[in-house]
């Protein structure tokens, strides 16, 4: 057999260091971690986030001379390969590709890891030749290729009559399966690899269909086999902590991850439907959010309406918008600016998305009596400067809220509204008295998130004379428009990140003379219009004027398609 040259492992830090890839600190810090675990060096790379999957792929064909293997070089169907133990294949993360003149081509992406190909040439007398490849595409392969829980859900099916306890203790044995969490654990490092949002599993009749929130849109991925479903969620329930017998009502929990050495909050909430639980992982990536006013799509005039407003000793903001508008965020953002050694901030949310160093936050418990209403009843003797409460979702918690103010707190909260206009009708119909709300409230603002245009591949165009006549302008006042095309830089899809639309209703004397009124949202709406507030439409304009987004893309989210 012509055996490969297998160079040693040990001289790959080494050679890292030479090529600049790693200092020699972070080579040592790398030494104590293998050391300490035991785990394989790769590994160690891959966990402490040193290099990423296709560095780390990269780097070892330089250093192996092997070449690099593409996703779609991986086989549809597996090999026929006599005495061939698939187990075997799958602790080793290794995939058959092809027999090619009695010799066996694999692919791998530990190409330090010797003792595998050894032992695969010793079990079949033939010679393997390996191609580097990553990770996650090749645990995806096994996954499809050689499903490990085939006969685990064979075995499901075969005791549905056992006892609570027995199913109990076998969803444990199943989530606790190496396939399974390194099924769970790719499904993550694929969704922060895409920037995702949200990671939906959806169990149907036949398959588990796995989405991912891409830019405020879902997208579908590869459909996993149906037997995967229970230990799969059963995977997650043990990382959140949620209870794994439980499967009639839905639970709510939270895990931190490591991805790529930065640390990833997971809000899990899990739901009982036909087909088994539904279960959907909000990502919070602290380290990627911008609380900055700037960033956040806040142009030079609603960032001084904003730090005018909570600037104040006393009164109300508020933020509104549909779910998934970026409320919380841009409250955030304001908690931030204020946020100083002088100033006590307390909040209560549901849940805490994402911590703030110096503010007391507190998640409410509404099974044990922990209301958003109760909460701020007990904030306001904690003698706090400013308040933040998640949302106002009732008379009660509206009530505290204006009296938190009227006896000089600043109160942060949000609204769902549709328009900043439609937030201070919404307080009035829940019961506010109108020269309460008009004495306490300073400003609300209005939000949308939008997908950003890929900057590497737009393309300018020609709108067409409707979608014009719907903002309003002829051909001849448009500016240049782009529309995406689509690239390797934003996965085909034209766009790339979001970012927000805004409009922000100051309560002046006019517009407060609308309130005292009783008037309709668009009335107050066009008072505020004529006196300087640009609506969210107009907002949107200027963004696809700036070619940072699409006309389509505007009437989208503002509903006006």
């Amino acid at each position: 057999m012509n055996a490969e040259v297998h160079p040693h492992a040990s001289g790959f830090l080494p050679w890292l260091v030479d090529r600049g890839r790693l200092s020699a600190v972070l080579a040592e810090r790398v030494s104590r971690v293998q050391l300490e675990t035991s785990d394989r060096l790769c590994a160690v790379l891959l966990k402490l986030g040193l290099l990423s999957e296709g560095a780390l792929a990269s780097e070892l064909a330089d250093y192996t001379h092997l070449p690099l293997l593409q996703g779609e070089d991986l086989p549809g169907a597996p090999l026929e390969i006599e005495d061939f133990n698939p187990e075997f294949c799958r602790t080793s993360e290794i995939v058959p590709v092809k027999l090619d003149e009695g010799a066996l081509e694999i692919a791998c992406w530990d190409a330090l890891d010797a003792f595998a190909v050894r032992a695969l040439e010793f079990s079949l007398e033939r010679p393997v030749r390996r191609r580097i490849g990553s990770r996650t595409e090749i645990q995806r392969a096994l996954e499809s290729l050689y499903p490990r829980d085939r006969s685990s859900a064979v075995a499901v099916q075969a005791t549905s009559g056992a006892s609570e306890e027995e199913e109990l203790d076998r969803l444990k044995d199943l989530a606790s399966d190496a396939p399974v969490i390194r099924l769970v654990q790719s499904l993550i490092d694929r969704a922060i690899a895409l920037r995702a949002s949200d990671i939906h599993l959806e169990p149907s009749e036949r398959a588990l269909h796995v989405r991912l929130r891409l830019d405020g849109l879902l997208r579908e991925m590869d459909p996993q086999p149906r037997d995967v479903a229970a230990p799969l969620v059963s995977r997650i329930k043990v990382m959140a902590g949620l209870n794994i017998a439980e499967r009639r009502l839905p639970q709510d929990g939270r895990i931190r991850v490591t991805v790529q050495g930065k640390d990833i909050d997971f809000r899990v909430a899990t739901t009982p439907t036909l087909h088994g639980e539904s279960v959907v992982l909000r990502i919070l990536d602290r380290q990627d959010v911008a609380l900055d006013f700037q960033a956040l799509g806040f142009d030079t005039s609603l960032q001084g309406t904003l730090r005018d407003a909570i600037q104040r000793p006393f009164g109300i903001v508020l933020v509104t918008g549909p779910t998934g508008s970026g409320k919380t965020t841009t409250l955030y953002a304001a908690l931030k600016e204020i946020n100083t050694p002088e100033r006590k901030i307390l909040t209560v949310e549901d849940p805490v998305e994402y911590v703030l160093e110096g503010v007391n936050q507190v998640p409410i418990r509404p099974q044990i009596g922990l209301t958003f209403a109760q909460a701020l009843r007990a904030f306001l003797r904690q003698d706090p400067d400013v308040l933040m409460v998640g949302e106002i979702r009732d008379k009660e918690t509206a009530e505290i809220a204006v009296q938190a103010a009227l006896t000089g707190h600043l109160l942060l909260s949000t609204l769902h509204t549709n328009t900043a206009a439609a937030a201070v009708t919404r307080l009035l119909d829940m019961g506010i008295d109108d020269y309460l709300l008009t004495s306490t409230l300073h400003v609300v603002v209005g939000q949308r998130l939008l997908r950003k245009l890929c900057r590497a591949c737009r393309e300018p165009y020609a709108p067409s004379q409707d979608v014009l006549a719907r903002f309003g302008i002829t051909r001849s006042d448009a500016p240049t428009w782009y529309h995406p095309k689509g690239c390797a830089a934003c996965g085909g899809t034209g766009f790339k990140g979001r970012t927000s639309i805004v409009e922000a209703l100051r309560m002046t004397e006019a517009v407060r003379s609308r309130v005292l009124a009783h008037a309709d949202a668009p009335s107050i709406e066009q008072v505020a219009v004529s006196e300087g507030m640009r609506t969210m439409l107009e907002h949107g304009l200027d963004r696809v004027g700036a070619g940072i987004t699409t006309a389509e893309e505007v009437l989208r989210v503002t509903s006006m398609s």
